[in-house]
């Protein structure tokens, strides 16, 4: 199974990208992780990327594009795999596809948690992580996780920011990467949807992003079981 995973940065894309990851056993493929991955070794893309990161610069796609289509080649990928935060616009949405033609093969699935941008922004102002643990869900501005005052609503713990959660530019010059529908990641998002619409290949599973996570994390099971029963059939 071959899964691309789109959602706004405070979607909770991460979170239920796990949720996929454990349901088919297959490797959930991050290009933060690829980039690290390549630095640590030494490789020839791994420098180039370094110097761009260092720099707090976007690593172009002709670094970006030839990490993550090597990254595919490996083992763990043989049955499949979920790539999270790739692609990331339309460039990389043809090529990935190109690649996957020259295999014979294509991208089986596309899931894609839909946000407003605004409220997107919001919950990630409002994220409060726990001292105690990373993963208790605490968000100033989601009254479903709202932290007991400036203690974790889950065990009492402290509670801190991250510095970048805070950054308003950061986030915004994020958002306007993935909200751009002429170049950007919403722009490949319609890639693949045009590619379903004229083959019906990749499934297309839409999820509304303002409900909470366990809401949407029901809909997603309740989503994959519905193509998985009609794939059998």
């Amino acid at each position: 199974m071959k899964i691309v995973f789109f959602g706004p940065n405070g979607s909770g894309k991460g979170t239920q990208g796990a949720v996929v990851e454990e349901r088919y056993q297959i490797p959930h493929i991050e290009t933060g992780i690829i980039f690290r991955k390549n630095i640590s070794k030494g490789t020839e893309l791994g420098e180039k990327a370094k110097a761009y990161i260092e720099r707090g610069e976007l690593v172009p796609d002709e670094i970006t594009i030839p990490m993550v289509l090597e990254r595919l080649k490996e083992a763990d990928c043989s049955n499949g795999w979920l790539l999270d935060g790739f692609p990331r616009n339309l460039i990389q949405a043809v090529r990935l596809d190109e690649a996957l033609r020259r295999e014979g093969a294509g991208v089986d699935l596309l899931i894609e948690i839909i946000l407003e941008r605004e409220i997107a922004k919001e919950r990630i102002m409002g994220r409060r992580i726990c001292v105690n643990d990373n993963n208790h869900p605490n968000n100033i501005n989601i009254e479903a996780i709202k932290p007991n005052g400036k203690r974790c609503r889950i065990c009492g713990g402290d509670l801190k920011t991250r510095d970048d959660d805070q950054d308003e530019a950061a986030i915004d010059q994020r958002h306007d990467i993935y909200y751009d529908t002429r170049n950007g990641t919403l722009a490949a998002i319609q890639y693949f949807k045009d590619l379903s619409d004229s083959s019906g290949i990749p499934a297309i599973v839409e999820l509304d992003g303002k409900r909470s996570i366990q809401e949407v994390t029901r809909e997603l099971a309740s989503r994959l079981e519905k193509l998985e029963f009609l794939n059998s059939a």
